[in-house]
């Protein structure tokens, strides 16, 4: 009885596991992680040739956006930006920011 028991628990934990390892990102949160991460190299990228805040929120203002969220989000991404004292490359940037969009859309399921 006892190694039936064992097996069951250690079959449980296993589909647990799997299950909890296994879980996808919709293509709509994929985007907006995306998204966000392109607009956070740009910031990067912008402070790092030496653009101030306000001429970046200036251009951020000429830019079209296709949903309305998209301009305060771009502003707040461009702000924590540029108060980052971060010096590294867009490219890394955009994939730590990537990274972490997407632990936390996995993480909030």
């Amino acid at each position: 009885m006892r190694n039936v028991w064992m097996t069951l628990t250690s079959f449980a934990l296993v589909s647990v596991a799997v299950a909890a390892e296994g879980k996808e990102l919709p293509a709509n949160d994929r985007y907006v992680c995306s998204w966000g991460a392109g607009t956070a190299a740009r910031a990067q990228e912008l402070k790092l040739s030496g653009v101030s805040l306000y001429a970046a929120r200036q251009k951020l203002q000429t830019y079209k956006f296709t949903k309305g969220w998209m301009r305060m989000m771009a502003m707040g991404i461009t702000e924590q930006t540029y108060d980052s004292p971060s010096r590294a490359k867009p490219a890394t940037v955009r994939q730590s920011f990537y990274d972490d969009c997407v632990r936390f859309k996995l993480a909030r399921k």
